[in-house]
């Protein structure tokens, strides 16, 4: 029988589909990595990314592994001009996870922001990481939205708007 961990509860109280897959747990960290183990395209192996505001709210980014956020966009998104990606022990702090498969939901208190990157809406399906190394979460874009709470936003396109 699978343990079921956190993210995977959390998915089933709230009766959002979904499909666990694992991969080695051998394999080196990233988002590129866990893509070639379970065969799917970067673009879907989506980061979790945790920014601190200088108002002292985390915010959770995520993005789809052959991605980066445009500063400005990022910022317009957040709402501030004072952002940095936080640091290891303020990610385990913020989170209860270390930096490799944090689950986009599960953990966030009441009011936590989580902005997703708009590009990825379109995507057929999205892994993400479930709280254990070698456990993905594959779940659609309109799950992973409605399981987060998810503001779509433009973070990668300098020529479009952010909202």
């Amino acid at each position: 029988m699978e343990i079921k961990l956190p993210s995977h509860l959390y998915l089933d109280e709230h009766q959002i589909p979904y499909t666990r897959k694992s991969f080695p747990n051998t394999t080196e960290k990233g988002a590129a990595n866990v893509a070639r183990a379970l065969d799917f395209s970067e673009r879907q192996a989506v980061k979790t990314l945790i920014f601190q505001v200088d108002t002292g709210e985390r915010v959770l980014v995520m993005l789809g592994g052959d991605q980066n956020a445009v500063s400005g966009n990022l910022k317009k998104a957040i709402g501030s001009r004072n952002i940095q990606m936080a640091a290891p022990e303020v990610v385990k702090e913020t989170t209860g996870y270390i930096i490799g498969s944090i689950p986009p939901f599960c953990w966030q208190p009441e009011g936590f922001r989580t902005f997703l990157e708009a590009s990825l809406a379109t995507e057929p399906m999205l892994g993400v990481g479930a709280g254990q190394w070698g456990e993905e979460i594959f779940i659609t874009p309109a799950n992973l939205i409605q399981a987060c709470n998810a503001i779509v936003v433009n973070l990668t396109d300098r020529e479009k708007p952010v909202v």
